[in-house]
């Protein structure tokens, strides 16, 4: 065999390449809980389904003769495998090899995952751990210079992470301390998933120091704060779970735009009645109710996939299917700030419209907004600046909108539950109640004189409010056409799912006229 020399060879590098960083930083590795990049790859998709690419690029060391003597490979994997048979992009940080920083990174390695998921149109998978290919001091002196951020090719990986975001799904990990790049590339996704022993930053604790703030990983960047101020989408207690929610996040999705996301096969009966809707929202308007038992109750069972749980906590967001078919799911949550929009909410709202919009999703809005969150601390968080931002979005968006109302609509954000200026289908709820702004508090404002001049002022605002409550009824809207129908709520899952097939002819592959924002 004339080329076997050269075949061992490579063989030999390859042996070394996949032993990493050596048996000590892997036994390091695996004694902090954490599996090695390898490991990962092969947990996180099909089985012997990966294709490694550039897996013998790294430092060579060779001796007088020529020959290898030893070898330190680089500290980024990537390549093509499948998940569910469907082909994606897998690009992870080992962090066994320097700690996943700048010292043992092949540029051209990240640079190329990312164009090979933007090229082929395949979603693309971050494992990240460290500084994703980024900073460190020691650069300085192993390279005898230091490097201007986004120089002459410098900015190349990062263009696509965020380029990519309007073209394929890209779903990222964060397994471990994620820092610098690392940490912006983990935030540039569509979902994002990390572990609760890991933690996040721009700059790690050592860093921090230097301006006066002592404080632990977790203090700084753990999966609370991360998770809670949205830089992070959701966290998991292990590496498998993260494994598995990106795995069933990418099975609602579209390999790309230039396709439509997968239908799937469903036994649940599509005119399925529950009694219990009957009463999921109270008389009493004062009184909160769950809304997430509401979503489960109406969607196929089981397939409500929550995004985003513990920020902009007033509205929920997530992927389900009606039919088998995909639908992006929004939903009030009056536990908090009764479901009123705060800046938070608004950012969270926008965003998941994007992602809607970006892979052809259509949206069902189960709403009771009371409007945009009030006072002092609402002014500061410029609320209203985001809330408009979000009416834009949701103003933009052209997928099939389907919006149910089960009680609140008030004010802006209550004008906001449907794209202005094309058809939506609209239902309402017997419990459904709006208006430019709640009765509460406004009474007194509007008839003050009249309250005012009474022998018993408290008499005359509760006669004014049954008054006027009276006229507030649903019957009285639909009347004049201003809401279509009102429904039995045990009608709804019949009403979304005939919503969702009306839909499916409707939906265009191709890209989105405005682009997914981080």
């Amino acid at each position: 065999m004339v080329w076997q020399p050269e075949l061992d060879e490579l063989r030999e590098r390859e042996r070394l390449a996949r032993a990493m960083g050596g048996p000590e930083k892997v036994k390091r590795q695996h004694d902090g809980g954490r599996l090695t990049v390898r490991e990962r790859i092969d947990r996180l998709l099909d089985e012997a389904s990966f294709h490694e690419i550039g897996a013998i690029a790294g430092s060579a060391e060779y001796d007088g003769s020529g020959a290898l003597c030893g070898f330190t490979p680089s500290n980024t994997v990537f390549g093509r495998g499948t998940i569910e048979g469907r082909p994606v992009v897998v690009v992870g940080d080992d962090f066994t090899v320097r700690g996943g920083s700048a010292d043992a990174t092949i540029h051209e390695k990240t640079v190329m995952a990312e164009q090979m998921a933007n090229e082929f149109r395949l979603p693309v998978i971050r494992i990240i751990e460290g500084s994703g290919g980024g900073g460190s001091v020691k650069t300085i002196e192993t390279k005898g210079r230091a490097n201007l951020p986004g120089g002459v090719g410098g900015t190349d990986a990062f263009y696509y992470c965020t380029a990519n975001l309007a073209v394929v799904p890209v779903v990222s990990l964060g397994l471990g301390s994620v820092a610098g790049l690392g940490a912006a590339r983990l935030a540039a996704s569509h979902y994002s998933v990390m572990t609760r022993s890991s933690a996040v930053f721009v700059a790690g604790p050592p860093v921090v120091a230097r301006v006066g703030q002592v404080l632990g990983k977790q203090e700084l960047g753990g999966w609370e704060i991360q998770t809670r101020c949205g830089a992070v989408d959701d966290a998991v207690d292990t590496e498998d779970e993260a494994f598995a929610a990106a795995r069933r996040f990418l099975s609602y999705l579209p390999t790309s735009v230039q396709s439509l996301p997968p239908l799937t096969a469903s036994d649940d009966d599509p005119v399925r009645r529950d009694d219990n809707l009957m009463s999921a929202v109270p008389r009493d308007r004062r009184k909160v109710y769950k809304t997430r038992p509401i979503v489960e109750t109406l969607v196929d069972h089981g397939s409500f996939f929550e995004i985003g749980r513990n920020f902009g906590r007033s509205v929920i967001t997530g992927l389900a299917r009606l039919e088998g078919r995909p639908i992006a799911m929004l939903a009030s949550d009056p536990y908090h700030y009764g479901g009123s929009w705060t800046a938070d909410a608004c950012n969270k709202l926008t965003r998941f419209v994007d992602l809607a919009q970006t892979f052809h999703l259509p949206v069902v809005y189960l709403m009771d907004c009371p409007g945009f969150m009030i006072g002092l601390e609402a002014e500061k968080a410029a609320t209203i600046r985001h809330g408009v931002r979000a009416m834009a979005a949701v103003n933009q968006c052209n997928v099939p909108w389907c919006t149910i109302i089960m009680r609140n609509s008030f004010g802006v954000a209550g004008a906001v539950h449907q794209p202005a200026g094309r058809l939506s289908l609209r239902y309402a709820w017997p419990s459904a109640y709006w208006g430019s702004l709640p009765l509460e508090g406004g009474i007194e404002a509007a008839y003050r004189a009249e309250i005012d001049a009474a022998a018993d002022p408290a008499a005359k605002l509760r006669e004014i409010e049954h008054r006027l409550n009276r006229l507030r009824s649903p019957f009285r809207t639909a009347e004049t056409f201003w809401v279509e129908e009102i429904i039995d709520p045990r009608d709804t899952r019949r009403l979304l799912c005939e919503f969702s097939r009306l839909a499916q002819p409707l939906l265009t592959p191709g890209s989105s006229s405005f682009p997914m924002r981080p």
